[in-house]
């Protein structure tokens, strides 16, 4: 067995010619259903994924069994050869819009994740009203967003092929929510720089005012804070001062 990720509650390994991700027991059995069926939802996209093999129980455990990609993650490409970084970092933005310009109308919706999230958040009741408001005045849009886009989650093949990994979090929804967590995600990876070139990059590319994602990264970063991180929820709710961004 070749461990290929370790996180909380889960670890993912290499089973021959498939990648196995294994849960914990205590695991919830829906959120495993959904993230395989969210999966089959994107690969019917026709973006580039690895296939959906099979559901099955290892003993107690559920696990998700999809094909094997071989090759290195944008995140280790960009590590290996730091001279190449803003070349990775346009591939990384030319993907993420290669995803939004899909539809799967099946997909749960973006807004009511994060309304679920807001209403569960460590916040007071006026930041909380503060923050469903002006999610409700969002534009609402139906393309496909990844939820949690990182250099990590692109495989670049020996032949230069990509393929976009881990779809637990797909919903249909505003692309500049998506931009906003993947921006958040740089900046809790201490890598601000990244972050901000980053984000003119892909405003430069969509032709989108960088101050309408900025309008989303206070409701991005509460429903974030739920996941239960000590150290990010803390760096996450200095983001959520809704009137940083006013």
């Amino acid at each position: 067995m070749d461990i290929l990720a370790q996180r909380v509650k889960k670890v993912v390994y290499r089973d021959g010619d498939h990648t196995v991700k294994e849960f914990n027991e205590d695991y919830s059995k829906s959120d495993v259903l959904n993230e395989a069926l969210n999966q089959a939802r994107v690969e019917e996209t026709g973006l580039p994924i690895p296939k959906l093999i099979e559901v099955r129980k290892n003993g107690s455990k559920w696990a998700i069994v999809m094909e094997y990609v071989e090759g290195k993650t944008l995140r280790q490409l960009m590590e290996e050869n730091p001279d190449k970084t803003d070349h990775y970092l346009e591939q990384f933005v030319d993907i993420q819009l290669e995803i939004h310009s899909k539809t799967a109308p099946l997909l749960p919706r973006l807004k009511d994740k994060m309304n679920r999230k807001i209403s569960a958040a460590q916040l007071d009741a006026t930041t909380r009203y503060e923050l469903h408001t002006r999610l409700e005045s969002m534009p609402k849009h139906l393309k496909v967003c990844h939820g949690d886009l990182g250099l990590s989650d692109v495989i670049i093949t020996e032949d230069g092929k990509h393929y976009i990994i881990d779809w637990a979090h797909a919903t249909q929804g505003n692309a500049s929510a998506d931009v906003a967590r993947s921006y958040l995600k740089f900046c809790l990876n201490g890598e601000e720089e990244l972050a901000e070139k980053y984000l003119k990059l892909f405003c430069k590319k969509s032709d989108t005012a960088k101050q309408y994602v900025q309008r989303w990264l206070p409701i991005v970063a509460a429903s974030q804070s739920v996941k239960g991180h000590e150290e990010e929820r803390s760096l996450l709710l200095k983001w959520v001062d809704v009137v940083d961004y006013e």
